[in-house]
């Protein structure tokens, strides 16, 4: 979730924030030498006022300012800075370009922010094997602009494409509107180097799909930085379709255009995106990018359809004719590159355009079946009306990833806790139904206490035991992800006591 401010009166309590905001903590300074050394006067920040510009990621509602912020240019950079850290048990965050909606990258006061921006150059665009290779800072949208004129784009496509960086849509294995059909970040990486905890530069994976072994590639995307931190990344590029159309598509009700998704996935059409915004989400990017979505629209289905071109004509009659039977009232197809702009302009500016109608809000993000959407907005619906906390909704309709904003007056007493019971309560709702706590924004450290939701102990305890396997000395970017008895309140499990395998000589527990 995330809030255009933090809780009134005062920030989150966030992990590792002691409280030393104006100095860097003692056992730090002493290692800021070091870090200039590896990285340059230039690359390391230890001034309160620069520091302070860290101190959240996206989700503003967690804040904790680092004790230092180093900015390394190269992987050997990385592993030195990471190494030191190991020697002298200090704890690293690392962060690019700092849209996530998690805290994933929220610093830790004690600690180094390893910040990836600098390291933005693509270093190559291989077409022959159809892939990138970049540095983790490289913007999303940047490797689109690269191989477009080649045929080409990078179809995971995020709405802050523009400035989100690659390392980062790594870690939170980000999704976007197009993954519905394209897949997520974790379908178009093919190799990864990555520093791990200990400082080692280790390979996975290459140019060449489908790598065989252990699918650590897998593991690595989504992580959230607690397995180590990518430094280059190999991407897959997907050859431009030879055409696109883009539909808007108004009903009077969210159940009509709910009915009109079901619809086209039965008709055994797969469109590349079906985005859909209720009211309150269109009454915001009108105000803010004047969209000129159909007016008195109570939904909208944004549906983008790709491919060859005779299928893709067949398709957009198909789906005109779905629309119209589930109850639009108007459907209309982008005349041309600038239209079909501005339909995607209204949708992915949605989380920012909230703030033109609501002074702070909570964004959420939750997975529900497709079959539940319905039920779901209904209690949605519900759940507003009896806290009198509105609710816009504006989400991946085709696969049932739900983006909620809950709003609300950051300066009326308790609004802030009633809208974060609200949102707490979404994600009930989506568990309840099957689904899940996040489909694309990561668990970072605001949705750690309800990982048990999702998963029982042993299965959370095998999570742990994987990680601690990359990082035994928890250093990396650690009480993220996973739920700590310190933070969530949880019972410890096996790793109060000594684990059966240790008691029996079978492993070793760290």
């Amino acid at each position: 979730m995330a809030t255009t401010a933090p809780r009134p009166g005062g920030s989150a309590r966030t992990p590792g924030d002691s409280g030393a905001r104006d100095r860097t903590p003692a056992a730090l300074a002493a290692l800021v030498p070091r870090l200039r050394e590896i990285c340059g006067a230039d690359g390391v920040l230890t001034d309160p006022s620069q520091r302070r510009v860290y101190e959240s990621d996206g989700l503003t509602y967690h804040r904790s300012t680092p004790g230092v912020v180093v900015m390394p240019t190269t992987t050997d950079q990385v592993a030195a800075v990471i190494r030191l850290c190991a020697e002298h048990g200090v704890p690293y965050v690392p962060r690019g370009a700092g849209t996530g909606l998690s805290a994933g990258a929220l610093p830790h006061a004690e600690g180094v922010l390893l910040v990836t921006s600098r390291m933005r150059r693509i270093l190559e665009i291989d077409l022959d094997n159809e892939c990138a290779v970049v540095e983790p800072g490289v913007a999303n949208l940047d490797i689109t602009r690269a191989a477009a004129p080649h045929g080409y784009y990078y179809a995971p496509d995020p709405s802050s494409q523009q400035v989100c960086s690659v390392g980062g849509n790594v870690a939170e294995n980000s999704g976007g509107a197009h993954c519905l059909k394209y897949g997520f970040t974790v379908n178009h990486v093919r190799g990864l180097e990555i520093v791990t905890p200990a400082g080692e530069v280790v390979e996975l994976g290459g140019k060449a799909p489908g790598a065989h072994g252990y699918d650590l590639i897998g593991a690595f995307v989504g992580s959230e930085g607690t397995l180590g931190v990518a430094t280059r990344i190999t991407v897959s590029l997907t050859r431009s379709p030879e055409k696109t159309v883009t539909l808007l598509s108004a009903f009077t009700s969210l159940d009509a255009g709910g009915q009109a998704v079901s619809a086209i996935i039965a008709a055994g059409v797969l469109p590349s995106a079906i985005e859909m915004m209720d009211a309150l989400a269109i009454e915001a990017a009108e105000r803010a990018v004047a969209c000129d979505y159909p007016a008195g629209a109570a939904a909208v289905l944004v549906v983008e359809l790709d491919g060859p071109a005779a299928e893709v004509d067949a398709q957009l009659e198909r789906v005109t004719a779905l629309c119209a039977d589930a109850g639009s009232f108007e459907t209309r197809a982008a005349s041309g590159a600038e239209e079909r702009a501005l339909i995607w302009k209204g949708r992915k500016s949605a989380f920012a355009a909230v703030g033109r109608i609501s002074p702070a809000y909570i964004v959420q993000d939750g997975v529900v079946p497709r079959t539940a959407l319905g039920e779901v907005l209904g209690r949605i619906a519900a759940l507003s009306a009896e806290s009198g906390i509105r609710v816009a909704n504006v989400f991946h309709a085709g696969d049932g990833n739900l983006h909620p904003l809950v709003l609300f007056d950051d300066t009326e007493p308790g609004a802030g806790e009633r809208a974060e019971e609200v949102s707490g309560a979404i994600l009930d709702l989506c568990i309840e139904h099957g689904g899940s706590i996040t489909g694309e924004h990561g668990v970072g450290v605001d949705k750690a206490c309800k990982m048990p939701r999702m998963y029982d102990g042993a299965s959370l305890e095998t999570f742990d035991l994987f990680r601690r396997a990359f990082d035994p000395a928890g250093i990396a970017n650690p009480e993220k992800l996973l739920p700590t008895p310190r933070l969530c309140g949880e019972r410890p499990g096996v790793r109060a006591g000594v684990h059966p395998l240790v008691e029996s000589g079978e492993a070793e527990q760290f």
